[in-house]
């Protein structure tokens, strides 16, 4: 890992959340259990750990009974000019289903093309794009 990488603990959604993020942004995904790494703080099948590597990566297990899962104030996960527009949008578009959009991603008054998505489960992302230079 040559960059900080996102790690977020999920309230026994990781599965599902981490395999969300491998469709929307394609990329491979690893996960492991509980029960895999020995671990006794909670169900076998629950994920002890879990890595989405590709264009957007990101990492996350569930979290114990008694720890602390995702919640962000004040923190968006920023995808600025990460991709050609057309997959910006539509990874804006997927990450929406099930979610909230905050602000759609249309051009916006200095130029830029931006939106904010906060996802089904509980992320906040900030997606945009500078104009095409002519």
């Amino acid at each position: 890992m040559t960059a900080p990488m996102i790690y977020v603990s999920f309230p026994g959604t990781a599965r599902e959340a981490l395999g969300f993020y491998c469709d929307v942004f394609g990329g491979e995904l690893a996960l492991y259990t509980k029960g895999e790494f020995g671990s006794s703080d909670g169900p076998p099948d629950h994920i002890a750990h879990g890595v989405l590597s590709g264009v957007v990566s990101l990492a996350g297990s569930d979290a114990p009974a008694d720890g602390q899962s995702v919640r962000f104030e004040g923190l968006m996960l920023s995808l600025l000019g990460t991709a050609e527009p057309e997959v910006l949008h539509g990874w804006f578009d997927q990450l929406a289903v099930g979610g909230r959009v905050v602000d759609p991603l249309a051009p916006k008054p200095w130029g830029a093309s931006d939106g904010q998505v906060i996802d089904r489960h509980g992320l906040h992302w900030l997606i945009g794009y500078e104009p095409a230079s002519s």
